[in-house]
C-alpha cells in the first residue's frame, strides 16, 4: 500500500478504539517492551501521546524508564524548521500543548542528538522490512539522521506489520524493533 492510503486506514483503525483499549494495548507493548536488550544504556528519547490521535500511551514506558534511572528525553517540534529540539525531562519540567496537541516541554535542558542512545518512535503503520508511516512531515526521519549510527529505533503499534510500503524513499530511516501488543519485530 501507499503511505497515503496506510495513513487513511490506520487513522479510522486507531479512532475506533476506546480509552480502555488503549490503555490495555499500550501497557501490553511496555511489557513486551522489556523483553528487548536496549536497558544498559542512558538517554532514551520518547514521546509524550497525543490522546487526540489516540497515539500509544507511553505512559507505562515513562515509568519504566524512572524505575530504571534513565534520562529521559522528549522534544520540542518547531513547524517552521520541521526540526525537533531535545529536552531532558526533569521532575521540574513545564509540558504544554502546542497547537497540533502535542504536549512538549516548555524549556529546559538542551540534550544533543548524537547523545541519545534509543528513540521510542510514533507511527501510524509499519512494514516487516522496518519501514514506517508517520504523519507525514518528516520530523522523525529528520531527527534520527542526526543521531548516531548506531541509535536503537524503536517502533510502537497497536497494529502488525504490513506486507511492504510500496513508496519508501531514501530519506526513509528503518525501525530497528517495533513492538505491538502481540509481536516484537526485529528489523
Amino acid at each position: 500500500m501507499l503511505k497515503s492510503d496506510l495513513r487513511k486506514t490506520y487513522k479510522l483503525l486507531r479512532n475506533n478504539l476506546s480509552a480502555n483499549d488503549i490503555e490495555d494495548l499500550s501497557l501490553e507493548i511496555a511489557n513486551r517492551l522489556l523483553k528487548l536488550p536496549i536497558w544498559d544504556y542512558s538517554f532514551y528519547h520518547i514521546f509524550l501521546a497525543i490522546r487526540e490521535s489516540k497515539e500509544v500511551d507511553t505512559d507505562f514506558i515513562l515509568n519504566i524508564l524512572s524505575g530504571k534511572d534513565k534520562h529521559i528525553v522528549i522534544s520540542k517540534s518547531n513547524f517552521k524548521t520541521m526540526e525537533m529540539t531535545n529536552y531532558l525531562l526533569t521532575d521540574s519540567t513545564l509540558i504544554k500543548k502546542n497547537n497540533y496537541n502535542i504536549p512538549e516541554p516548555v524549556d529546559g535542558i538542551e540534550i544533543a542528538d548524537n547523545k541519545i542512545d534509543v528513540v521510542f518512535i510514533p507511527l501510524l503503520a509499519f512494514d516487516q522490512q522496518g519501514n514506517r508511516v508517520g504523519y507525514g512531515k518528516g520530523f522523525y526521519d529528520r531527527f534520527l539522521k542526526r543521531c548516531k549510527p548506531e541509535t536503537i529505533k524503536i517502533g510502537l503499534s497497536f497494529f502488525e506489520a504490513e506486507l511492504q510500503i510500496q513508496d519508501v524513499h531514501n530519506n526513509d530511516i528503518k525501525l530497528d524493533y517495533c513492538v505491538t501488543p502481540k509481536t516484537l519485530y526485529t528489523f
